[in-house]
């Protein structure tokens, strides 16, 4: 089973966090996104697995070269420049098996049964299968039947159609992908939407299950909440709180980060190294270490 992971992009939306690291290795429960990610998909058996890197790469490269490690051969893919969702697939095929590919946006935290995506994916005789999911905030992809019948918001849909969301995770055959243009940027659903006239993109529904994107600032400490407990703080062994300082609610302080006395903090995630200050005071914030992006108030 191979897969790859997509973890190239600016992270626009989470700018100015996003300048000082690429969203993939912004920590969850005091663990880089990307690690989570890597382990799930080993747990799902893939032995190879392709992540490609652009915005801050020599960071994804150091983190994959750092990560735990696992059963799976991991390759880079370093791209000097920014090739989209269908050109990065495209930049991969050379190193791929002519087998269905797993891809997976590097900027999710889900619990979706992946071997049960790809056997359905294999016993449909689609091309292309989507993961999909009833979320109106993101509701822009058209079904009818069994078939994923075309992109983009609509005033009136027919009444045989639906709209579903993307949840960014998709199985892909090969084939598919040397209809990309090699070595240039492109839209993956700009090919997915010429496909889906033809009836081969299928998708799957996984309604009930956990997913969160981290796009935004919100939706990242969104996350955070959902999976800690209202009165629950991670702490990392390495990690020094003064008894003096005050953690109310929920959050995580990463390895090396300080919190000096008299500092109050609630709801917010502290990454490896950052230094709180005395008598400093948080909420339901992101808190990294640079004095600039911390002292701007967000999100």
């Amino acid at each position: 089973m191979q897969a790859m992971l997509l973890a190239a992009g600016f992270g626009t939306r989470l700018k100015p966090y996003t300048l000082l690291r690429p969203k993939p290795l912004f920590p969850v429960l005091n663990q880089p996104l990307l690690w989570h990610a890597l382990q799930q998909l080993e747990e799902a058996g893939c032995q190879h697995i392709i992540v490609n890197a652009h915005h801050l790469a020599g960071q994804i490269e150091a983190a994959v070269q750092h990560r735990p490690p696992g059963p799976a051969r991991i390759r880079l893919q370093i791209e000097p420049e920014i090739l989209g969702t269908g050109g990065s697939l495209r930049e991969a095929l050379p190193q791929l098996a002519d087998e269905p590919l797993l891809v997976m946006n590097g900027d999710l935290f889900h619990h979706l049964d992946l071997p049960a995506l790809l056997a359905a994916h294999r016993a449909s005789g689609k091309a292309v299968t989507l993961s999909l999911h009833d979320l109106p905030r993101f509701n822009t992809v058209h079904i009818a039947g069994d078939c994923v019948t075309g992109f983009g918001s609509v005033g009136q849909l027919p009444e045989d159609q639906n709209l579903l969301a993307f949840t960014g995770v998709q199985v892909v055959n090969p084939e598919v992908l040397e209809r990309i243009p090699a070595h240039r940027f492109f839209h993956i659903i700009d090919l997915y939407q010429e496909l889906a006239q033809t009836g081969i993109v299928g998708f799957v529904r996984v309604d009930k299950v956990f997913w969160q994107d981290m796009g935004t600032p919100a939706d990242y400490l969104d996350l955070h909440q959902k999976l800690l407990q209202p009165d629950e703080w991670r702490i990392e062994d390495k990690a020094q709180v003064s008894e003096e300082a005050q953690l109310l609610g929920w959050g995580c302080i990463g390895v090396g980060a300080s919190i000096g006395p008299g500092a109050r903090l609630e709801n917010c995630v502290v990454w490896d190294g950052a230094l709180v200050p005395e008598q400093a005071c948080f909420a339901n914030r992101i808190i990294t270490g640079d004095p600039e992006v911390d002292s701007e108030e967000k999100p």
